[in-house]
């Protein structure tokens, strides 16, 4: 027993070594409640994997047990089939899943095999359905790059949801998925599994199958495939409509050539093979000219994800589209549209309905659609805007305007010629598209003013508010165009373009019927005749004098610079149509002009769009409302001599006075060039007090009389014989549209 030292002794040597080996040792560890814990936890993650386990053996017992047998799996038939009608209900095109025959897995060539199975699932004989060195890889992958997992669902998993699922990215989903792909490796052999899964694979165009797939690009049975064939194939499944041949020749020898270099890898072929396959050699069935009502068709078709309840049953769906009129725009796009560029037209009747559209020259050599997904700059054609905002602010056609050069914040527009008229009027700047005025007006206004007629009446893409933007050097669609010139044509009231009338079940039932649109008016009547009357004077006299038809057509031009776009769009008897041609690759096309290709296409076309409606004669009459109407003078003033008068000391002159002014106050007709101010210009009516009288009486330059006020473009604008400003530098994508 330790001895218990006196305070105030001192401490051995033996006994501080012993005090400071008790202050070093650590407390004691309670080291059985941490290991208890990790055993209970280990105990329980033992007990829940296993439950999981036998959950998910369970699950995939029963699923084996109610899938359907496998002859039955091979009757099956995926896809829904659309029959599409004309306006006169006469069928233009039947759509849906396309089979070839069902080739046994004897049948089918091993490189078709060997193909699919290296591009989409590599370790195919080897899992029991979903691949879980492929998921743990994928997953790693995504965390490392921080990124989605990417999907990794095998050849079993891909054919399960073809054939009992749908496409939804959920995680409900995609365990269903593993589920049932687990019962089919349960219920069939692999090599089961990989026919079924090769005749019923969706590979586009609506081939299901790659015997359907083969004689849809190929023309010939997939028995017959070549290793570049099966390839192409192959490579198909993964996004059929981005890698189609008959889409996308350059993205299928891509993706092919990735489907070769997987086969190598993965030892399905040698090196030499690999490197002697010339996938670029294939010859891919050759279709005449196909029918462009493949570009109605897929502008419409998607529609019905938004009009239907989902549904799985073959539908009938009929349309806006006139077959005879589509005919005549097919025909007058590829006749008119200049070599190596491209062209499209839409056409809407006067309640928005879409009477015809062609979105490219061949629908086989490209099926974008170009009358409702490029975006391109619409030239002067958006000087529509321009005269909207500027007649809707006050002016009428008849209003005078100066044509001559100005700088607007560094920027000078030129006209096409670079000439300028002088003095004219509102309507003849519009007929032959001069730049500086719209520049002028567009000023005088406001760009954002331009900027929101062009939201009103349609445009549905970004729209810049430089100075510039009154020459169309915002990108829009063709099909918003025309909905905007059909506005005009309207009255001034809106439109909406539409395309379906009715969808019903084969079986009669009625999914659903187009309401009429409730328009609304978009800008006064008195506006829209006006504008009415500048686009008819573009037609008869001006830059679109090619898009005559014998009969009343209001319309404009629409140029970018270098001739990279050509546009026109106009109205007559009711159909609106917009023309737009230029290359994809936005390069020139020589001789290309608003007023030359697109003016004649749309000449041609609709010759035989109105030959069976009556002529129609456009309302241009200016109900002017009353705040825009020139006063009687003299009934708002009275004679001269009774005006109270202000002499030059500031004295109140009371009518008939001595010092009151005599004479005839008003100037001559004509302009009148103060000496130390812009261009003023003449009144329809003569002002009722001459400038002196004002002068005196309000103390400073005389301003326009109570009429309409004297157009702002002429009061901004210099004498005409004054030199134009250089441009501070312009941003070049503002340089792009000075043509009409």
């Amino acid at each position: 027993m330790a001895r218990k030292r006196s305070v105030g002794s001192k401490a051995t040597p033996r006994e501080r070594a012993r005090d400071s080996d008790r202050g070093r040792r650590p407390p004691p560890r309670r080291s059985g409640t941490v290991g208890r814990l990790v055993k209970r936890l280990a105990m329980w993650g033992v007990a829940l994997a296993l439950l999981g386990s036998i959950a998910l053996v369970t699950a995939v017992y029963f699923a084996a047990r109610s899938l359907p047998s496998y002859s039955d799996l091979k009757a099956s038939q995926a896809g829904q089939t659309i029959v599409v009608r004309a306006r006169d209900g006469t069928e233009v095109v039947s759509l849906g899943p396309s089979y070839g025959q069902w080739l046994p897995s004897a049948e089918i060539p091993q490189v078709m095999k060997d193909a699919m199975i290296s591009v989409e699932d590599r370790r195919f004989y080897s899992h029991f359905g979903i691949d879980p060195i492929g998921l743990a890889r994928a997953v790693w992958v995504s965390f490392r790059d921080d990124e989605r997992t990417q999907a990794t669902s095998t050849i079993t998993q891909q054919l399960a949801r073809n054939i009992f699922l749908n496409s939804n990215r959920t995680f409900d989903r995609k365990a269903r998925e593993a589920v049932l792909a687990m019962a089919l490796e349960w219920k069939f052999s692999k090599e089961q599994i990989l026919e079924l899964y090769l005749n019923k694979v969706y590979f586009g165009g609506g081939a299901y199958g790659i015997d359907s797939a083969s004689r849809t690009f190929f023309s010939h049975s997939a028995r017959d495939l070549s290793l570049s064939e099966a390839a192409i194939i192959a490579g198909l499944v993964k996004a059929p409509s981005r890698y189609s041949p008959t889409a996308d020749v350059q993205a299928a020898i891509s993706r092919a050539n990735v489907v070769i270099g997987q086969m190598r890898k993965y030892g399905a072929i040698g090196p030499e093979e690999a490197a002697s396959v010339d996938v670029s050699a294939v010859k891919l069935r050759q279709e005449p000219g196909q029918n462009s009502i493949r570009y109605f068709t897929d502008w419409v078709l998607p529609q019905l994800d938004l009009l239907l309840p989902e549904t799985h049953e073959a539908l009938e769906v009929w349309t806006t589209l006139d077959r005879d009129m589509q005919r005549a725009a097919t025909s007058a796009i590829k006749g008119y549209t200049p070599k190596g560029a491209q062209g499209a037209l839409v056409s809407l009747d006067r309640d928005g309905a879409v009477l015809a559209l062609v979105g490219g020259t061949d629908y086989v050599e490209t099926n974008f659609n170009r009358a409702v997904s490029a975006l391109r700059q619409p030239g002067s054609a958006w000087k529509l805007f321009v005269y909207l905002a500027a007649l809707e602010a006050g002016y009428t056609p008849d209003d005078r305007v100066v044509d001559a050069p100005v700088t607007i914040n560094g920027w000078s527009p030129r006209n096409s010629g670079g000439t300028y008229a002088g003095e004219i009027d509102v309507r003849t700047a519009f007929a032959y598209s001069k730049n500086t005025v719209a520049a002028q007006l567009g000023n005088e206004v406001g760009f954002g003013t331009v900027a929101a007629m062009a939201r009103r009446f349609g445009i549905t893409t970004p729209v810049n508010t430089m100075p510039s933007m009154v020459l169309g050097t915002s990108d829009v669609r063709l099909l918003d165009m025309a909905r905007a010139f059909a506005a005009v044509s309207a009255h001034g009231r809106s439109i909406e373009p539409y395309g379906i009338t009715k969808v019903a079940t084969v079986s009669g039932e009625v999914l659903y019927e187009h309401e009429p649109y409730r328009s609304h008016q978009l800008v006064p009547e008195y506006v829209a005749a006006g504008i009415t009357d500048l686009l008819q004077t573009a037609v008869n006299v001006g830059t679109g004098r090619a898009a005559q038809i014998g009969r009343p057509v209001a319309g404009k031009t629409g140029t970018t610079s270098s001739n990279k776009d050509g546009w026109f769009l106009g109205f007559s008897s009711g159909i609106t149509t917009g023309v737009w041609m230029g290359r994809d690759d936005a390069r020139p096309v020589s001789g290309l002009s608003g007023g030359s290709a697109p003016a004649r296409a749309f000449a041609a076309f609709m010759r035989e769009a109105v030959k069976g409606r009556p002529v129609e004669q456009f309302d241009t009459e200016l109900k002017l409302p009353e705040w825009q109407l020139e006063p009687d003078d003299e009934f708002l003033f009275g004679d001269p001599d009774d005006y109270y008068y202000v002499d030059e000391q500031g004295n109140l002159i009371e009518p008939g006075g001595p010092n009151a002014p005599r004479g005839n106050a008003f100037p001559p007709e004509g302009p009148a060039y103060p000496q130390d101010g812009p261009l003023v210009p003449a009144s329809p009516a003569p002002p009722a007090v001459g400038e002196d009288f004002l002068e005196r009486a309000i103390g400073g330059r005389s301003q326009p009389s109570q009429g309409r006020a004297a157009p702002p473009a002429i009061r901004q604008q210099p004498p005409i014989n004054q030199a134009p400003q250089p441009a501070l530098n312009p941003p070049p994508q503002f340089q792009d549209s000075t043509r009409p």
